[in-house]
């Protein structure tokens, strides 16, 4: 019995030393098939480094005025009689917009100058006989007076007339009506805005130790998002913001499409120095991290086996200035390397890329929205 015992127990530790040698060895194998395990290239777009002149700009953001914009109101109250012009449409100087109800001034003017016509009769009259030795002096003055009098009433009216034709005081753009056909206007309501857009103003403000090279005549470039406008610095102001710090600064530009219009925001840039060699790269080819700015490069690297593939290695950059889809690189990148510009977040160190440009991210200095 003993016997058979020990004979099951040794079948049984040969059987199990025998499973665990099969296991052993397929774990082996296992993490040998890991240990050579490539993982497949990641896809990712590129683009080669240039190297590029940008001027020296300061940056700022503006907001659009007119040179002459007001809301035309009514001087006099008055019933509207007459309306002749649209909304939005273009008027030039002295051109009709409304007018109000005259007829009493009308009549009031026709009673005048019956008056005036007969005071000058008087006055021809009391000329001669004054001439003639047959009237007294006085009698002649009152005459005298009179006709001016006369004069000075059919004036009145007729300046009064003209304050009840409301007229467009500068060329220009109009806004929305908002008057209507019968409705009484009292002395200061509304009846329509009216801008002058060309040429145009931009102000905007810059930090105080940047006024200095604020002059006149300097040039600046206006981007709305649409497109960039250039005009030249035509004042300073003399004061500096004391909640700001900031001086503010109005440009003119020359605005005959009348793409600007008074209140738009604006992005403004100042050349205030001479070009410098930059490498342009898409913003979207910078990993932003609070240890430092990278991106990276695509060369020829080899695994452990001494296999040649392509892949990435990160590189740290020292950024300048942005402008639209661009970002200057000052340092940390030469020209004519490769930069991954889409897909970075997903790499490190090392990893086999595929770089497939079909699409690429926008990489313009002036883009314009495409849904504007």
């Amino acid at each position: 019995m003993a016997k058979r015992m020990i004979l099951v127990l040794a079948v049984t530790a040969v059987v199990l030393g025998a499973l665990g040698f099969v296991k052993f060895r397929q774990i082996q194998a296992a993490m040998g098939q890991a240990a050579g395990f490539q993982p497949p290239p990641e896809a990712v777009t590129t683009i080669v480094a240039r190297q590029e002149k940008w001027p020296t700009t300061l940056s700022a953001i503006g907001t659009v005025a007119a040179v002459q914009g007001v809301t035309v109101s009514a001087d006099l109250p008055g019933i509207v009689q007459q309306i002749t012009f649209e909304s939005g449409g273009a008027v030039r100087q002295g051109e009709l917009l409304v007018q109000l109800d005259t007829q009493q001034e009308q009549a009031q003017l026709l009673a005048a100058e019956a008056e005036r016509d007969l005071a000058h009769l008087n006055f021809d009259r009391m000329q001669g006989l004054v001439n003639e030795g047959a009237t007294a002096r006085a009698d002649y003055d009152l005459a005298a007076a009179e006709q001016k009098r006369t004069e000075a009433k059919v004036a009145e009216i007729r300046a009064t007339i003209a304050r009840k034709t409301i007229r467009a005081p500068f060329s220009g753009l109009l806004g929305i009506r908002q008057v209507n056909l019968g409705q009484y206007l009292s002395g200061g309501d509304p009846v329509v805005p009216l801008q002058s857009l060309d040429p145009i103003y931009v102000n905007f403000g810059v930090p105080q130790q940047e006024a200095r090279q604020m002059q006149i005549g300097r040039g600046v470039r206006v981007n709305n998002g649409n497109q960039a406008v250039r005009g030249q610095i035509t004042a300073v102001n003399a004061v500096v913001d004391e909640d700001t710090r900031n001086a503010q600064i109005q440009a003119t530009l020359s605005n005959p499409s009348r793409s600007l219009r008074p209140g738009m925001f604006v992005e403004v840039d100042i050349v205030v120095g001479s070009s410098r060699s930059v490498v342009a790269l898409p913003a979207s080819a910078i990993s932003y991290a609070p240890y430092g700015d990278s991106v990276f490069v695509v060369s020829e690297l080899k695994n452990a086996k001494g296999q040649t593939y392509r892949g990435v290695s990160q590189r740290f950059v020292t950024l300048g200035s942005a402008r639209g889809d661009q970002v200057s690189v000052l340092s940390g990148l030469k020209p004519k390397e490769e930069v991954v510009t889409s897909g970075a977040f997903k790499l490190r160190n090392g990893m086999a890329v595929l770089v497939n440009n079909s699409v690429r991210p926008a990489n313009e200095r002036f883009p314009k929205p495409e849904d504007n």
